[in-house]
This record gives structure tokens, sequence and C-alpha cells, in this order.
């Protein structure tokens, strides 16, 4: 038996998986002209249909000699400055924008067919900026970013749980510090493009680029 046939008694087949996305058309001629405010609609259309994580974005970045990798992070705030989002500095990911601030982050909301994408460089925010996100979060969430080497090997959970029981302990009724390797970064687009899922995959694709005096240029891309 050759290894093609025996993947295939393996594994599921799913060349044949797909649907019809049936969605309402996107064009050039309708989008605002500003990016950042075209992406506060849709967001807000994605808060309104109720979509499951939707700050949820994949995070892709690279090492400068190319080498790249991606996961999925959470989107904490954006404006015309750019997209937020928040982890240790010292993460495979942090080490990465700081040797090559190139990023490129991708929403995708399901229920609406719909894709975001955005291309930039990605900078620190301030270390104001990070402290006072890192007092809004969860007393758990906190202390987790103080013990874990994000990114690093580990011996067990139990070794992460035990130190976590000793800086509760420390620190028992009072407030935690926000650790000098954990902070924001705010990744300023250059591009961004818009997508929404139609009939027969002709999807509707609109690109915004911006150019080196702060104006933004719109096209339509082939699906």
């Amino acid at each position: 038996m050759d290894h093609q046939s025996a993947a295939g008694d393996q594994f599921p087949s799913i060349a044949h998986l797909r649907r019809e996305y049936l969605s309402q058309a996107l064009d050039e001629s309708s989008v605002d002209p500003d990016p950042v405010r075209q992406f506060q609609q849709w967001f807000e259309e994605a808060i309104k249909a109720e979509v499951p994580d939707l700050n949820a974005m994949t995070l892709a970045t690279a090492t400068p000699d190319g080498k790249a990798s991606a996961r999925i992070v959470l989107l904490k705030g954006f404006d015309e400055r750019g997209f937020v989002f928040f982890g240790n500095y010292q993460s495979r990911k942090g080490r990465e924008l700081t040797s090559n601030p190139s990023a490129a982050l991708t929403f995708y909301w399901s229920p609406l067919n719909r894709q975001v994408r955005i291309e930039g460089a990605a900078e620190k925010v301030s270390a104001q900026e990070s402290d006072e996100y890192f007092q809004t979060r969860p007393r758990g969430s906190q202390l987790s970013a103080l013990v874990s080497p994000q990114s690093e090997v580990i011996a067990s959970r139990a070794e992460l749980e035990k130190k976590i029981t000793e800086l509760e302990q420390r620190f028992q009724n009072q407030p935690l510090p926000c650790p000098p390797h954990w902070g924001g970064f705010r990744v300023k687009p250059v591009s961004l493009e818009f997508w929404q899922g139609r009939e027969s995959r002709l999807h509707d694709r609109i690109l915004y680029t911006r150019h080196s005096e702060g104006r933004w240029t719109i096209c339509r891309l082939a699906p």
C-alpha cells in the first residue's frame, strides 16, 4: 500500500468541505474613506451580531531573516494611531517584534463572512499606557503575567502554580505591580483589507493603502 492510500485510510477527506457565502455586497464607492472608521463600523456590526471572541486576531511576526510565526492575541484598543494588544515582551512574539517590527493582523468573523487584514509596523506603547491597562486586568491574569516566562520551556504546570501561590501570599491585599517585561504593542497600519465573502467565491476585497503624506487610497482586489 502506498503512502497516499494509507493517509487516505487514516484521515478524513477535507477536500470537499465547503459552504456558500451569502452576504451583502461590499463596494469601494460605499466604504468610509477612513479605514479605521470602516473598521469601527464593522466591529460594531460584529458586536450587534454577537460574534464570539470578536476581538481575537491572528498576529503574524517574523525574525529578521524571515522565519515566520503566528498566534491568536486579543485586540484591546484601536484608534487613528493603530491597533493595540498586550503581552510579554520577552516572549517569542515580543522578541520578534523588537528585532523586526513588521507585523500582520487578521480578524475572521465567520457569522458575517468577513475578514479584516492589517499590515504595518509595531511599536511598544508607553509604560504608563501598559500600567494603566495592567491595573484593569483580573488579579489572576496579573499574577500569570508576573510569574510566567512566556514561550520558555518549564518543568511543569505545578511549578507555575507554586510561584503564583507564593506571589499571592507576598502581595496579599496589595495591588500587583506591572512587570517591566510586560506591556503593549501598537501596530501602525500601512494597509487594511476588508474581505466580504460572496457567492461562488467571487468575494469582495477592498484594500486601503497609506501613502507617505498620510492619505489613503482605496482599490478593489480580485477574489
